[in-house]
């Protein structure tokens, strides 16, 4: 048994990792860690949701105030999301910095998961059936109906009627229910890839000459990563556990009355604004899948002398505006529709759209000036 075990676990192990990857490589590990927490706690909270418009409410709360540690299994899976987000955005910003968007197949199975990460959020925001739930799912929803011809008959098979209804809150369980474990499989296919050609490094060169094994020298280094996402995981979970929630869901969903403010959870935010910052609706909803979609672009702009930002100083002064940007973009989707935001959200959605080109054409012009 223990020989079996070795097999199936030597090939990680003694994985050949590159000598110079620092902490910001640890985000994938983490990342799994993060998926393996939702699945539990999703399946223990799944025991107790009833699906139902007329119970989902109150089946929070008996799981909060009746069901032996309920209240802490609930608070683990809704801010898990939350860190699963901060570690996702974290590990893309990482791979846009060191540019490991050069391993295509990786970076394109990356971005898939990251929608796949996005469209369970969601689904499962809308479970609890608090204020915003629903009029985040009514607003949201309703963007398809911008498609041309279908966009109507769309809303109204998704809603599974004239309006959010039993039918929705069923087949949104039984999709938030589903998808984790097609986000397994895209993990898996990703690690697959990754093997194939083996981590990027800081400096982005050829590092088959400085390689050690992932046993025990990253398994340590991932230790401490661990350890210290767990310290703040806990701190989030257990001290500020409502730090992250919107106070209208703990109300329950009234479609005759309307929050003074939709918004979604706060890792869509930077999207939301987006949306928002565009007049026309078919437009906006273009832009919001651009948001994500627009990742996939950076393998075709990746034609430059060196393989890391370590090399390019103008591209790491940009970069940093662009991680300024996203976090107004945030910030911005939390304001009431009005001015000053909607001129500002405009500005930043220009910013934000213009990083991917800006950034390859001035590392063509840098490639240029260190050629002569």
């Amino acid at each position: 048994m223990k020989k079996n075990m070795m097999k199936i676990l030597s090939p990680m192990l003694n994985l050949p990792t590159p000598a110079s990857i620092s902490f910001m490589w640890n985000f994938g590990s983490l990342l799994m860690i993060c998926l393996i927490n939702q699945i539990l706690t999703g399946l223990f909270l799944a025991f107790h949701y009833k699906t139902d418009i007329n119970l989902a409410f109150q089946s929070i709360i008996n799981m909060n105030r009746n069901v032996n540690f309920g209240w802490l299994i609930r608070s683990f899976h809704a801010n898990g999301a939350s860190m699963f987000f901060i570690m996702i955005y974290i590990h893309i910003s990482r791979g846009i910095y060191m540019n490991s968007f050069n391993f295509k197949m990786t970076w394109i199975i990356g971005v898939l998961l990251l929608l796949l990460t996005m469209m369970t959020a969601f689904v499962g925001y809308v479970l609890p059936w608090g204020q915003m739930s629903f009029w985040g799912a009514t607003v949201i929803t309703n963007l398809l109906s911008a498609i041309p011809y279908l966009g109507n008959s769309i809303v109204t098979w998704i809603w599974g009627g004239f309006s959010i209804n039993n039918a929705t809150l069923t087949r949104f369980f039984s999709i938030h229910f589903i998808l984790p474990f097609i986000i397994i499989l895209f993990t898996f296919i990703h690690l697959f890839f990754l093997h194939m050609t083996g981590s990027n490094n800081p400096l982005g060169i050829n590092s088959n000459f400085d390689k050690i094994t992932f046993s025990p020298y990253f398994m340590i280094k991932d230790l401490i990563g661990l350890i210290m996402f767990m310290w703040m995981f806990f701190i989030l979970t257990l001290i500020f556990p409502y730090l992250l929630n919107d106070h209208n869901n703990f109300i329950m969903a009234n479609s005759m009355v309307t929050p003074n403010h939709i918004q979604p959870e706060w890792y869509f935010l930077f999207s939301y604004s987006i949306l928002r910052a565009i007049p026309n609706k078919l437009g906006g909803v273009i832009a919001l899948m651009l948001s994500i979609m627009i990742l996939l672009i950076m393998p075709l702009l990746n034609n430059k002398n060196f393989l890391s930002n370590k090399f390019y100083p103008m591209n790491k002064i940009l970069f940093w505006i662009f991680i300024m940007t996203f976090l107004m973009l945030t910030w911005i989707g939390m304001q009431p529709v009005e001015y000053p935001f909607i001129s500002t959200s405009q500005i930043f959605t220009t910013i934000y759209f213009s990083y991917f080109f800006i950034n390859f054409y001035i590392m063509k012009l840098w490639d240029k000036l260190m050629t002569y």
